[in-house]
């Protein structure tokens, strides 16, 4: 484990060793919890990493399930420890989904499918300030301002020099047509999304209106895999709680609906190709179908960056403003 890894990942495996140990020890988890004094659910928290427990009580349940092993004890007293630590989001005041930052900042691999929003790591910055003033209902200037921050200081894990990401989506095409914000930022999105897309780590498919029905049908969902475990996660973002499916013949239903959509879905390379026929929509004059001048394309590309930053602004303030 690294020493900036995350302590809701240092949780769950320190969870998961636990409960390994309780088992082979032949103890329920009510036993468990009659021995300590504590509740049931107690247990079961810590045992899915959705609650800290201290060095002592590690210990004591070490001592518990017959482990004599010293360093293993030591290890697993240090993971409690360790797990104790906040993450860099906790800084930042109240993010809703401080669970979900927790398991990517320790993911190796995350394959997602998105039917509406490009994904929150492969997003511009106006495109994100677009979606979180539609999406959260008027915050506070500071609040709104504090979420696009957390968001984009999470997509330094996808570009991280020593280990970098490995990231597969498969998108819905109805998110290339979405326009969140305006034309310009869409198509600055669009160019963004296709300059991702060709590095070594990133893979970007499109998944065609004229693929049909297809199990993504159901709706948005990620697989985040993990290093040094075969323990995996399933993430299904919802508007007022996410929920986390860890069940292994749940999650392996969730890896064959994915292989599905990879298999229904555009080639990489055909994706490129696909969307840049997009970008070209979104450089049409609006309303008349037809291109823009170049020179008039050029005087409004060298205002992109600032318009970017504009945009942001002005979405964040217009939520807070309370105006349609």
């Amino acid at each position: 484990m690294t020493a900036n890894g995350s302590p809701t990942v240092r949780r769950r495996r320190l969870g998961a060793e636990l409960r390994r140990l309780r088992r082979a020890a032949g103890m329920t988890s009510v036993q468990v919890a009659r021995h300590l004094l504590v509740s049931q659910p107690k247990i079961s928290l810590i045992e899915t990493g959705r609650r800290p427990i201290n060095p002592r009580d590690v210990r004591d349940l070490c001592r518990l399930y017959g482990v004599t092993d010293l360093e293993v004890i030591d290890s697993l007293m240090r993971m409690a420890r360790e797990s104790a630590r906040q993450g860099w989001w906790v800084a930042c005041g109240d993010v809703p989904y401080g669970v979900y930052i927790g398991l990517e900042t320790e993911a190796v691999a995350i394959h997602s499918y998105e039917p509406l929003v490009i994904p929150g790591l492969l997003q511009t910055r106006a495109y994100a300030a677009a979606v979180i003033a539609a999406t959260v209902p008027c915050p506070a200037t500071e609040q709104a301002a504090v979420r696009l921050d957390v968001r984009l200081r999470r997509q330094h894990r996808a570009h991280h020099p020593a280990r970098p990401l490995r990231l597969w989506t498969v998108l819905d095409e109805s998110v290339l047509h979405r326009t969140i914000g305006d034309r310009d930022v869409m198509r600055e999105q669009l160019e963004h999304l296709n300059a991702l897309g060709a590095q070594p780590h990133i893979t970007v498919q499109v998944l065609p209106h004229s693929a049909g029905a297809h199990p993504g049908l159901t709706g948005q969902f990620s697989t985040l895999t993990f290093p040094d475990t075969d323990t995996g996660v399933v993430y299904l973002e919802r508007f007022t709680g996410d929920l986390y499916v860890e069940k292994h013949s749940d999650q392996r239903m969730y890896q064959i609906m994915y292989d599905h959509l990879q298999a229904q879905a555009l080639s990489p390379s055909e994706t490129r190709h696909f969307i840049n026929d997009v970008i070209k929509m979104y450089g049409d004059a609006p309303g008349t179908g037809q291109h823009r001048e170049p020179e008039d394309r050029g005087r409004e590309d060298r205002g992109r960056e600032g318009r970017a930053d504009r945009w942001a602004n002005r979405a964040i303030g217009r939520c807070v403003a309370g105006a349609p």
